[in-house]
């Protein structure tokens, strides 16, 4: 089976952790190098955050569990990259 290289998801948390300690709970998992959290909106109990997670062979279901043990959830899954290279996205002119 082919290695997961990146995931980018879209998850709503509660305030509490902070994407601090959610980026370091994902970063120690087995198999990721690195992760980006970004806050995409906030309100009065929750925050909307875009995880990008990057590694040599990323375990979806370990990813899941520790998101869940956050008290957050997964909205969706809005990019995977697999195989022996990460090919980065590229604009058309259909994309305009």
């Amino acid at each position: 089976m082919t290695a997961i290289r990146r995931i980018i998801l879209d998850v709503l948390k509660p305030h509490s952790p902070s994407i601090i300690e959610v980026a370091e709970r994902l970063g120690e998992l087995e198999g990721i190098t690195g992760v980006t959290i970004s806050l995409e909106e906030t309100d009065a109990e929750t925050d909307s955050i875009k995880i990008t997670i990057e590694g040599s062979n990323i375990n979806y279901t370990n990813i899941e569990k520790e998101i869940s043990e956050c008290g957050a959830s997964i909205h969706s899954i809005d990019g995977v990259s697999a195989g022996i290279k990460i090919i980065d996205e590229v604009n058309t002119p259909q994309d305009r």
